[in-house]
């Protein structure tokens, strides 16, 4: 029988029409019925129309089907993804915005800080409401795979309170620094065998191997003496130099998690590159999504005149999601990086915690090996953000804003910057900023305005834009960019 594929907020652009292909790319899984959900109708139309174009010219046996009843949606799938990020765009200036206004100058802002605590507070409480759902309408052994960030709140939260759910979360981050790995020691990658373990977007490569070799020791000078990650990888060298490990994410990502790289406005730009937005300018995730978002909806009808790409597996991406379903489905084996439960796998980082680390899918299971001791540096790092990440988890499920002023001010970074009243008022301004996405917190929320509209209030910055801020570009501007790129 056909497998049922479910897609929660399918009106994203960066993940739907991957997560299908990736499926479609396999022989075995090309009678897929995918359905496609989100609350946004226009954003849910036309990625629907392009994936149901993808399909029919392909002459496949796939089908695909687009609704916004997401109860509907669920009903009978054997698999979930979900790709939502909750309150859009609009919410996710305000996780940006406010903080620099406290002097909180956040990169991404999407994991761990300011901007990851309260995307959890948004994103939680819905991912939990989908679990409801799966628990009642899908297929009895439903798994749920969630790409939505806060990684490991969001698993955390689905693993504790998910009805019984099966949920993993998947991140490409470990992928990503193993090509980085390869190509910074001069090796093809398929050469280069890696280990990751510790937290998603804190993973540690404990192991990288080369025909058997132990690379780790030499991968410090790599980086150092070469002629672009020596300049655009300043955080990620800098902790592998102090700590003895490098990191899986991308030096912006990595410089927001821990107190050291952006705590002095004066001294970002040091430990920053400007060639990309993920090598750490300010707010740049807010503004690639932005122009992104804004070029996706300008250049639709042109998307939509082109000729779809073939489902060539050798085109398929390295997201874990399809092989993790092939291997279920078929019984290959794979090896990937998955977001789980610790329950002892990692034995000096917090039993509850979700950690990522290998495992092995088929036709039998996710199975994860025992990893043991993380080095002690590295599991002080994880350690540092596990509590954060616990406190933000149960603020969110509870509405408990006690918790959520506590996450606040154990957060690294904010902890580094500002004192606890600024860290309060600021938890108040986040608050009934996202008042619309945040009914859990409906008493807390009257309380922080009453308290704003006082007038005794801590002065704040109202007009910094940050240390390594980029304006938004036009769509004109990248059709300009865009179309130099390609002469």
């Amino acid at each position: 029988m056909p497998i049922k594929v479910t897609i929660v907020g399918a009106g994203s652009i960066g993940f739907t029409r991957k997560l299908v292909r990736d499926i479609l790319c396999v022989p075995e899984l090309r009678d897929t019925e995918f359905v496609l959900t989100d609350i946004n109708q226009r954003n849910l139309d036309m990625v629907y129309q392009l994936c149901r174009r993808d399909i029919q010219t392909s002459n496949l046996r796939a089908k695909v089907t687009a609704t916004t009843d997401r109860r509907e949606a669920l009903s009978d799938a054997n698999y979930v993804f979900s790709v939502v990020r909750v309150g859009g765009l609009e919410a996710f200036a305000t996780d940006i915005e406010i903080p620099l206004k406290y002097g909180v100058d956040q990169c991404i802002g999407d994991t761990l800080g300011p901007g990851g605590i309260m995307y959890a507070q948004r994103t939680i409480p819905v991912l939990l409401e989908f679990c409801k759902d799966i628990s009642e309408v899908s297929a009895a052994d439903c798994l749920f795979l969630n790409h939505s960030n806060p990684m490991a709140m969001n698993t955390w939260a689905g693993n504790k309170y998910g009805y019984g759910v099966r949920f993993v979360g998947l991140c490409h981050g470990v992928q990503g620094g193993h090509h980085l790995i390869a190509a910074a020691l001069g090796l093809p990658q398929e050469e280069v065998d890696i280990v990751c373990a510790g937290i998603n977007h804190q993973t540690w490569y404990i192991s990288i191997k080369h025909k058997g070799q132990d690379m780790t020791g030499k991968l410090l000078e790599a980086l150092e003496n070469h002629p672009t990650y020596s300049k655009t990888e300043k955080v990620r060298i800098d902790m592998l130099r102090r700590f003895g490990y490098f990191s899986t994410e991308s030096n912006g990502h990595l410089s927001e998690y821990v107190p050291w790289y952006r705590k002095r406005p004066e001294e970002i730009r040091d430990w920053i590159s400007p060639d990309r937005w993920i090598n750490g300018e300010t707010g740049s995730y807010l503004r690639v999504s932005t122009e992104e978002r804004n070029w996706f909806e300008h250049n639709f009808e042109r998307l939509l005149a082109e000729e779809s790409g073939s489902f060539d597996p050798d085109g398929r991406s390295t997201e874990h999601g399809s092989y993790i379903i092939e291997a279920l489905e078929t019984g290959c084996i794979y090896r990937g990086h998955f977001n789980v439960q610790n329950c002892g796998c990692i034995t000096n980082l917090s039993p509850d915690a979700i950690v990522e680390v290998p495992g092995y899918v088929d036709a039998n299971g996710m199975n994860i090996p025992i990893i043991g001791d993380l080095p002690l540096g590295p599991a002080a790092v994880c350690n540092a953000s596990i509590s954060v990440q616990r406190l933000a988890m149960e603020a969110a499920v509870n509405g408990d804003d006690f918790l959520l002023r506590q996450a606040m001010m154990m957060d690294p970074l904010t902890g580094a910057v500002c004192n606890p009243p600024e860290i309060w008022q600021m938890t108040d301004e986040m608050l009934v900023a996202g008042q619309q996405w945040l009914p859990q917190y409906e008493d807390a929320i009257a309380q922080a305005k009453k308290r704003l509209a006082d007038g005794d209030l801590i002065p704040v910055q109202d007009d910094y834009k940050g240390a390594a801020r980029l304006s938004v570009r036009t769509v004109e501007e990248l059709e300009k960019e865009r179309g130099a790129e390609s002469d």
